[in-house]
């Protein structure tokens, strides 16, 4: 890997592109698209994403935020040959499917993740990637190619730059990656790609509100905008129009006035030419339908339910956990929504102490049952839920932020304290499903997640047809990346569809 060094530079500087971060990012993309072979497992870890895209989207399906993606999208039919939709026999142009997928997977917060200096859900990047290689005629072995760059640049960036210091959403980094994606898969030029990601970052830059206080939809169509976003980006540059520059360095550009200032520095690691891409092997997914951060609490809370007995006898429940779960999703965000019994799902799946109780009191957790508002209002869940706090402890901290992926932690110590004054304890540090958990997900896991989620929802024969042709995504030509979306009962789509509310299109 090759550490290059990230600052301010004043204009006079002229700071040639080369130099410049955008277009180290477009170099290492387009260095991918020159590869003659992926590593195997960074490719057998892209078809995983794609089939967990897949189950956690047709879940969805149904849900309202995702039929309102999906009504806007198919408004705009396409001429030959556009991008499936999920969920609509109507093809539509690229951009608006990466709109319509990537809500779709992005709606029940249940996809991948990788944290480090900043948060991410690389497979974010999976729906414009996917919907450009079908408009496109790409074949399964360039989308595998463009998924595996992407994946590269987006760690890359998460590694190198926080953005949630400066309450700055985590999609800059998104667009950026899917951009790169996008090249490495079309075999751009290096300066198109540069442009293109100068345009993607300067559009998609929002505050972090969308994942703060009430959270609303915005939450599930945030990624799905960058996604779009970033093929917009791609065509103009494509085109030959330019974009604002340098983007990250400029002197009123990202670094000096949306991170650190005039006087920000950072390092980000990219690979060296020939370097294997093997990013996407950093990356995990959920086993639950909850922010990255509540998985392990799940799984504690599954075991130590055992431990307590009558939870009517627990006086408080102290979580001891790193200083992101404590701020972000714990009692520091000091978000009264986190406590409220009527809040939105979003804001529910945001809020550690209601996922506690209730994986304490079920002893589970369901991707639809554990949000519903009967449950969330249910007297003794907001009695017990409201004994449970948060607070940062400086080892788990540090445990979080390891360097060495091995040892990094995103779980926490639980200290239960009953009635008669009898405490019980426990801690994990990573969901069972994490490559170093009990259970880490493998292709087994991938696959058994697709068919529950997709039960009634998907046949069985259409299921199994799907996952044969997710794992021959390598062979396929263009005809076949169609079959990465099953049939589903397009008229009971259309009929949920159809009794909302209509806007512009």
């Amino acid at each position: 890997m090759i550490d290059h060094q990230v600052r301010v530079h004043p204009s006079a500087d002229r700071l040639p592109r080369e130099d410049q971060l955008a277009w180290k990012l477009a170099a290492v993309a387009t260095g991918t698209q020159e590869a003659a072979d992926l590593d195997p497992a960074a490719a057998a870890m892209a078809v995983n994403r794609v089939i967990d895209n897949a189950s956690v989207a047709l879940a969805a399906l149904l849900r309202r935020p995702v039929a309102v993606a999906r009504d806007q999208a198919t408004a705009h039919p396409a001429t030959a040959p556009g991008s499936t939709v999920f969920g609509s026999p109507v093809r539509v142009p690229p951009a608006w499917a990466a709109w319509a997928n990537g809500t779709a997977v992005r709606e029940l917060d249940f996809h991948d993740t990788y944290l480090a200096a900043d948060y991410s859900h690389p497979g974010d990047n999976i729906p414009p990637l996917l919907a450009v290689a079908q408009h496109t005629g790409r074949s399964g072995a360039d989308l595998l190619r463009g998924i595996v760059a992407a994946y590269e640049i987006h760690v890359a960036l998460v590694k190198g730059i926080c953005l949630h210091a400066h309450r700055i959403d985590h999609v800059a980094h998104l667009s950026a990656a899917t951009v790169c994606g996008l090249g490495a898969m079309l075999r751009l030029p290096t300066p198109t790609v540069y442009q293109a990601v100068g345009q993607a970052v300067h559009t998609t830059t929002a505050t972090r509100q969308s994942r703060k206080g009430e959270i609303s939809s915005w939450k599930a169509f945030a990624p799905a905008f960058a996604g779009k976003a970033a093929i917009e980006a791609v065509d103009r540059a494509m085109r030959g129009e330019g974009a604002p520059a340098p983007i990250y360095e400029g002197e009123d550009g990202f670094l000096a006035w949306m991170l650190d200032g005039p006087e920000a520095a950072y390092t980000v690691s990219l690979p060296e030419p020939g370097e294997a891409r093997r990013a996407i092997l950093d990356t995990y997914t959920k086993e639950h339908s909850a922010e990255y951060q509540a998985q392990a609490i799940i799984d504690l809370a599954r075991r130590m339910r055992e431990k307590t007995g009558p939870l009517d006898r627990v006086r408080s429940l102290v979580l001891h956990t790193s200083h992101h779960t404590h701020h972000v999703i714990g009692s520091g965000a000091n978000d009264p929504q986190k406590y409220d019994p009527t809040a939105s799902r979003e804001t529910l799946d945001h809020s550690v102490p209601y996922i506690f109780a209730v994986a304490l009191q079920d002893g589970s957790w369901h991707h639809e049952r554990s949000y519903a508002p009967d449950r969330a209002r249910r007297p003794d869940t907001v009695e017990l839920w409201r004994k449970i706090s948060t607070v940062e402890a400086p080892e788990w901290t540090r445990r979080y932020h390891d360097p060495d992926p091995g040892r990094r932690a995103f779980g926490g110590r639980a200290v239960i304290t009953l009635d008669d004054g009898t405490v019980v304890e426990d801690e994990l540090a990573v969901a069972d499903a994490h490559p170093a958990g009990a259970r880490p997900f493998d292709r087994d896991g991938y696959t058994a997640k697709f068919r529950t989620l997709t039960d009634g929802v998907v046949t069985p024969d259409a299921r199994d047809a799907f996952l044969d042709t997710a794992g021959r995504l390598a062979e396929l030509d263009t005809a076949g990346l169609a079959d990465l979306f099953p049939a589903v009962d397009t008229a009971a789509v259309a009929a949920y569809d159809s009794a909302l509310p209509k806007g512009l299109f």
